[in-house]
């Protein structure tokens, strides 16, 4: 027997600038995915790089921090 397990998900409800609504669904059509997944792809994106430059300014020396 095969279980179907999605992804927990959680419906939210955002306003949006017209525009970006617009251009955000164009790029979904071009991608070949929903609005919702496009955004969500996007967002786990952004969330990624966000952490990885965290991780990166943290690892890195402080130039202005004084050796012993």
């Amino acid at each position: 027997m095969v279980l179907d397990i999605k992804p927990l998900k959680h419906k939210v409800s955002i306003t949006l600038d017209i525009d970006i609504v617009n251009k955000v669904k164009e790029l979904a059509d071009d991608d070949d995915r929903s609005f919702s997944q496009y955004i969500n792809l996007v967002l786990k994106d952004y969330i990624e790089e966000k952490n990885n430059n965290y991780e990166i300014s943290n690892s890195t020396p402080n130039k202005n921090t004084k050796k012993d």
